[in-house]
């Protein structure tokens, strides 16, 4: 299978199209056909169901744009590390990181690398960490700042000197507003609206005292701006990390500390045996130095 390949049937992908996709490659219609024909015989799979007006992707073609799209990421990743110039320090860096305060150190450190090497470019990308592992593993990103207990026998690691604070973002009109801490009955009866990994994880399963099954969990949420709209609205109460939402000013809504203090470390991590390249070579140094 040929990377160019690869593009070209991105390209049909992303304009549903194979006439717009041949159009926007250049290509005679009938040549990027014939392109896409060989590539569905040498996979024995059909990859795309051909339709009067567009193309829809089957089950196999969706599971083949989700990885052509992280092979010629990578490759684009690699080629631009391999013709850095010798004489001076530029390139990009790669970070998935959950949601949490800590990413202030990293972007200290960050400002004081570029203030030395300006030609080196930061890339961020938030998620959970099952989704940020995953492409750290596939090399997709240089490191992950990854929160809690985490086995990290497989990657090198700092542990990073900040800890993140569970506790409830409510309205200020609500009845929890008027705690000071919220305990685990406090929350029994209450609808709830928790981040999709912290069902199941962080300590919150053993904090609640209660399986979480019999809580009335009125949504789930992956980024804390959303889950903010959405007590905002009164949906619920949404159980989260501290510093992520402002709650000064003139805010509707109020942050409490869940009581028990339910408290999470976190540390930055690479892949063992990685080759570095020089700005990340760099960047972790300087992390070293501090951390």
């Amino acid at each position: 299978m040929e990377l160019r390949v690869l593009e070209y049937f991105l390209a049909v992908t992303r304009e549903q199209s194979i006439s717009a996709a041949a159009e926007s490659l250049h290509l005679s219609q009938p040549t990027l056909s014939r392109q896409l024909k060989d590539m569905e015989d040498e996979l024995g799979k059909q990859l795309i169901v051909r339709g009067n007006r567009k193309i829809t992707l089957t089950e196999e073609g969706m599971i083949l744009r989700k990885r052509a799209e992280e092979i010629l990421d990578l490759v684009r990743k690699t080629e631009n590390e391999i013709n850095i110039s010798d004489d001076m320090i530029s390139g990009d860096i790669y970070i998935g990181t959950g949601e949490t305060e800590g990413m202030r150190l990293i972007a200290s450190t960050a400002k004081e690398i570029q203030e030395i090497y300006p030609h080196i470019h930061f890339h961020v990308v938030s998620g959970d960490s099952v989704d940020i592992i995953e492409r750290l593993n596939r090399g997709l990103y240089d490191f992950a700042i990854l929160l809690g207990d985490i086995d990290t026998t497989k990657y090198d690691s700092i542990l990073l000197p900040c800890k993140d604070i569970w506790g409830v973002l409510t309205r200020e009109d609500s009845i929890l507003a008027s705690k000071k801490e919220i305990h685990p009955e406090d929350l029994w009866n209450e609808p709830l609206i928790l981040s999709r990994q912290a069902m199941n994880s962080y300590g919150l399963p053993t904090w609640f005292k209660k399986d979480m099954n019999e809580l009335h969990v009125s949504a789930t949420y992956n980024l804390i701006y959303n889950a903010s709209i959405m007590v905002q609205e009164g949906m619920g109460h949404a159980l989260t990390l501290d510093h992520l939402v402002n709650t000064t000013g003139d805010s509707d809504l109020c942050f409490r500390p869940l009581s028990p203090s339910l408290e999470l470390g976190m540390q930055i991590v690479w892949k063992k045996y990685q080759v570095l390249s020089k700005p990340t070579e760099k960047f972790l140094n300087r992390l070293q130095e501090k951390f």
